[in-house]
């Protein structure tokens, strides 16, 4: 029975082996030599789709790469026991350990080399690598001091008009400020005008031409009070001295108040007494307060918490209906003006209650200049009560304290 059972096995192993031979692909003999090695072949039972699909790995651009020669594979020898197993035999290559990169470091498609190796250099920030000259990364942040809530008390030392055609005027202002939310806040606000004249260009008029410009054209502002409010649309911050950080806003705003104002009876004159010259000093009169509107827009730079910069225009906007001189109105003048021309007191005069009798009556013993010269001068004003509404527009600059 033993031979009968050899030759069946025999007979069930020829097809197999045939079938082993014929899927697998020839390969050509190496030459032999003293240095060639045999290159690693897969198994003759190895299928052909796995020597397809797999493939060597990806050599490491920062290092060259040493493969160790191939060491020779023994060619299987098929098991009479277990003819379906397919022992690999791929050899392996050793590569030399390379620098790694973080996780977050940018890569190049373009296949060009990184700028640099240094593994802090490539890290990202926010997304965006930080060594890369075509890359800018942008930090929003949001404002370092909070004006809710805050009091601002604002001092302008100088303010100064700068569209004097008719007018000059130079003065103080002291405004405060309450911040009721981030952008919107009431103010109130005060103003001296320490230096209010004509202009040269009117006074060379009454120099020159005797004439001069309208009353309502030539009003003086002394000083002016009002209230109202305050808003911020747009702020944001700036770096100066590469390590110092800036918060500035646009401010607008407007109110309305008071005002008090005067305009020129007689500029500046000489006057001869008795072969003495005297220097007569200008002459105004008060032509009483009137409606005061303001409206104006700015920049405030804030530097830490507490103080900040403020540079304004504004515009303070005021009635100009000048029908009263120190209280005289052209009836007043009139009978002033007659009792002057008689030579006679004024004291018996049907005058208004708000007439200042003694501002157009006496001489002054320093200038012996005669009051009474300035009747008339007056009754030119009241004469044509010309109304108009003039626009004071002025540049503020100043410093602000919060708290």
């Amino acid at each position: 029975m033993r031979p009968f059972r050899s030759i069946a096995l025999l007979v069930a192993a020829v097809p197999a082996l045939a079938f082993a031979q014929g899927a697998a692909p020839a390969q050509p003999p190496a030459a032999p030599g003293p240095d060639a090695t045999a290159p690693a072949s897969p198994s003759p039972a190895e299928p052909p789709e796995r020597q397809r699909t797999e493939r060597a790995a990806p050599a490491v651009p920062q290092s060259s790469p040493e493969a160790a020669p191939a060491r020779p594979s023994a060619p299987a020898t098929p098991d009479e026991d277990d003819t379906g197993s397919t022992p690999s035999s791929q050899s392996t290559e050793a590569q030399a350990p390379a620098a790694t990169a973080p996780a977050d470091a940018p890569v190049l498609d373009s296949g060009e080399a990184p700028r640099t190796t240094d593994a802090q250099q490539q890290r990202l920030v926010n997304g965006a690598p930080l060594y890369n000259p075509n890359v800018n990364v942008h930090i929003v942040q949001k404002k370092r001091f909070a004006d809710e809530g805050k009091h601002e008390l604002v001092l302008y030392p100088a303010v100064v008009q700068v569209n004097g055609k008719f007018t000059n005027h130079a003065g103080t202002a002291l405004h405060y400020v309450y911040h009721l939310q981030e952008n919107f806040a009431l103010q109130v606000g005060g103003q001296y005008n320490w230096y209010s004249d004509e202009s040269d260009f009117n006074l060379e008029l009454i120099d020159k031409v005797r004439e001069q410009a309208q009353a309502a054209s030539s009003l003086l502002l002394q000083w002016g009070a009002h209230a109202g409010v305050e808003v911020t649309p747009l702020y944001g911050k700036f770096a100066f001295f590469n390590n110092s950080l800036a918060q500035f806003s646009v401010v607008l705003s407007g109110g309305a108040g008071i005002g008090k104002t005067r305009h020129l009876i007689r500029p500046e004159v000489a006057n001869e007494v008795e072969g003495q010259t005297y220097q007569v000093p200008a002459r105004f009169g008060d032509t009483g307060n009137k409606f005061l509107g303001e409206v104006g827009g700015g920049f405030r730079v804030q530097f830490g918490e507490s103080y900040a910069i403020r540079l304004e225009v504004r515009d303070l906007i005021y009635t100009a209906r000048v029908d009263k001189v120190d209280g005289c109105n052209l009836a007043d003048f009139e009978a002033l003006e007659a009792a002057r021309a008689a030579n006679q007191p004024f004291d018996g005069l049907n005058l208004s209650g708000s007439c200042k009798v003694a501002k157009f009556d006496g001489v002054d013993p320093k200038t012996k200049k005669n009051y009474r010269e300035d009747i008339i001068l007056g009754r030119d004003l009241v004469a044509e009560p010309s109304s108009d509404v003039l626009n004071n527009v002025s540049f503020y600059a100043g410093f602000s304290v919060l708290f």
